[in-house]
């Protein structure tokens, strides 16, 4: 375990972060060796220190079964009152600098049921999510008067505003080709579909238009996304320059898999306040990406095992959540 710390910080240094490594655990914050009073930069209030956050290899779970998979992260947590609480979700937001997010077929199509169209007299119901080769195919219930089973594939590409654009290429209705039959009737997706209630969706023609930022539960996250793509399974969303993704993701030490490391600001979890924070969390399985679920993280804490260092730093191992089982609410 020694040597996974060691390499995840090294790989942590590798990303740019300017950390200097003393032995197999966190450097220390403080203004003085050996001083433990909590330091803060003079004449700053305390919500102007943000958490910087670093993460690799994480399964975020978010509201009702929605899971971010972070492929890697950089950037800022910014908490009300200047506090980065993880006992209230919806208290901090992430400003992302770059990273590469994805969501699974599965996850979009809870995102769209559960949060999206969660509201009486939602124009659609019972959507399912499916990644294609070069795009998404939704199945679904249209509700327009009668239930109306639909089935459509669309491409997907960036708009220069950030939004997912999802450009319909195939529609079927009751088993005709629905975009024949509007054509025909005169009619559109956006004349049959009212979205005037839905939050982060918009339509125009034919095409439907996401604003992930705005349909994710919280955490609220705010970044630029800069290209997406599907990949495998899922839909995946780069943040910052491409370019600069790359680079990152190769520069890592293949050694360094899953963790998510905070430093700087206050953090607080249970009964514990960290102010000048420094946590590296660690996967207790690096065989697949560190599942954490941070609506009920507190089971993974109790089960998991943590080390304080003398410069009061803290590295935590947890087991995933998916080991656990059923989750406490």
């Amino acid at each position: 375990m020694t040597r996974i710390l060691t390499a995840a910080l090294a790989g942590i240094a590798a990303l740019g972060i300017s950390l200097p490594i003393r032995g197999p655990h966190l450097p220390a914050l403080s203004s003085a060796a050996g001083d433990s009073t909590p330091a803060r930069p003079a004449g700053r209030a305390a919500d102007d220190v943000p958490t910087d956050v670093t993460m690799r290899n994480v399964d975020f779970h978010v509201g009702k079964d929605v899971v971010l998979h972070i492929r890697r992260l950089r950037g800022q947590m910014h908490g009300k009152n200047g506090v980065v609480d993880f006992d209230d979700i919806s208290s901090y937001e992430v400003a992302v600098s770059s990273a590469q997010v994805g969501l699974s077929g599965e996850d979009l199509g809870n995102l769209l049921n559960h949060h999206v169209f969660a509201y009486p007299g939602a124009p659609l119901s019972d959507l399912r999510v499916q990644t294609t080769r070069d795009g998404l195919r939704q199945t679904g219930v249209l509700h327009k008067g009668v239930d109306i089973p639909f089935d459509m594939t669309s491409s997907v590409s960036l708009t220069p505003d950030g939004r997912i654009q999802l450009h319909a290429l195939h529609v079927s209705i009751f088993g005709v080709n629905g975009l024949v039959l509007m054509k025909a009737l005169g009619l559109s997706l956006e004349k049959m579909i009212d979205l005037s209630h839905a939050h982060g969706i918009t339509i125009q023609g034919n095409d439907l238009f996401l604003d992930p930022l705005v349909l994710l539960p919280p955490p609220r996250i705010q970044g630029r996304i800069t290209a997406v793509r599907v990949d495998g399974d899922q839909l995946v969303q780069t943040f910052g320059n491409p370019a600069d993704s790359a680079a990152l993701t190769a520069s890592m030490d293949p050694q360094v898999t899953n963790f998510m490391l905070y430093r700087g600001g206050v953090l607080h979890f249970t009964k514990l306040w960290m102010e000048d924070a420094e946590m590296l969390v660690v996967d207790a399985d690096p065989r697949t990406p560190f599942d954490f679920d941070n609506p009920n993280y507190r089971k993974q804490l109790v089960a998991g095992r943590s080390r304080t260092l003398p410069d009061m730093g803290l590295e935590v191992w947890m087991p995933d959540a998916r080991s656990l089982g059923d989750r406490a609410p």
